[in-house]
């Protein structure tokens, strides 16, 4: 089967949003290639290995491609779309001087050639993201493994801010918490809450796409009785104590690796989710958008309690006062 490639240059703080767009725009899958220059420090710091030498892409830019099938007409696509990478400006997320091209190319290229570089990655202390095509013993009795099979429609859990999200959402559990997930994708944070030790997790997104990968993800880890997805948003849960949830609200911490763009719209909703003394922890928060998520989290009564850092993004942890 062919496939139309539309591949996009731009930069790496556009990334998320101009994938949300491919997705959007009916694409069958979505790769992301950012920077490799040999002045960014690659994280070692728990064994990390890598199989892919580091690319040439500038310092700061990254490669999307967005792949539809042989029907689509991508002209259109890219029309559809350049007015809506144009307006990120508006809201402070600088594309930079993007451009595009189109390629046909064969299901073989794409669709699986990926995986060869997804391979078993330790990203903090106890966690382990593992591919579920690929072999891998933990080297310690401590080491809590995630398998995942992120599918076209998700990434690996190995971008800096799931990374951060992981990192931090093991310094704060404790065990036996309840913790909600807004925007799980993938489910990986959902799992690796469960592995920490909470209790259970409730998992939203308002991508039916991305609850079904979730779910699939949750049941690979045998997790069905600890996770519960569901297709929502934040505000939604709040209406009530719904057995089929879960957690019975308030819960103990919540969890968003989304935009910070989309973290400010919903604060006051995850303070009221939490219980006094609950944490918040917000992650996917470029560098330029770290003092508005600051002054509104603190506006809306959290306390900062630490920040964690990977390259340029942020993850905030929140104290509810």
């Amino acid at each position: 089967m062919l496939w139309h490639e539309l591949t996009i240059h731009t930069t790496e703080e556009a990334v998320e949003m101009i994938s949300n767009f491919l997705h959007e725009a009916g694409a069958g899958g979505v790769s992301i290639e950012e920077s490799g220059t040999l002045n960014k420090e690659r994280d070692t710091s728990y064994g990390q290995w890598y199989e892919r030498p580091l690319n040439d892409i500038p310092e700061g830019r990254a490669v999307i491609k967005g792949y539809f099938n042989e029907e689509t007409d991508l002209n259109e696509i890219q029309r559809e779309l350049e007015p809506r990478i144009e307006q990120l400006r508006t809201f402070d997320i600088d594309p930079g001087s993007y451009s595009f091209e189109q390629r046909t190319v064969d299901e073989d290229e794409w669709a699986d050639a990926w995986k060869q570089y997804f391979k078993p990655q330790r990203v903090s202390e106890r966690l382990t993201i593992k591919p579920t095509w690929e072999d891998y013993e933990p080297v310690s009795a401590a080491e809590q493994i995630i398998e995942l099979d992120p599918g076209m429609a998700f990434g690996t859990g190995t971008h800096p801010t799931t990374s951060l999200c992981l990192r931090t959402l093991e310094s704060v559990i404790k065990g036996g918490e309840e913790v909600i997930d807004v925007g799980t994708g993938s489910g990986i944070l959902a799992i690796g809450a469960v592995k920490l030790g909470a209790k259970h997790v409730l998992a939203l997104d308002l991508d039916p796409v991305a609850v079904s990968s979730a779910q699939a993800n949750t049941s690979l880890n045998g997790l069905e009785q600890q996770i519960t997805v569901k297709e929502s948003d934040l505000l939604s849960v709040l209406d009530g104590n719904d057995p089929s949830l879960g957690v019975k609200l308030p819960v103990k911490i919540v969890v968003a690796n989304i935009l910070a763009e989309i973290i400010l719209l919903f604060i006051e909703d995850v303070y009221n989710a939490l219980e006094p003394g609950g944490i918040y922890i917000a992650s996917g928060i470029w560098k330029n958008k770290e003092q508005v998520v600051e002054e509104a989290l603190t506006a809306a009564g959290f306390t900062i309690e630490d920040k964690h850092r990977d390259e340029d993004w942020i993850a905030f942890v929140a104290r509810k006062g």
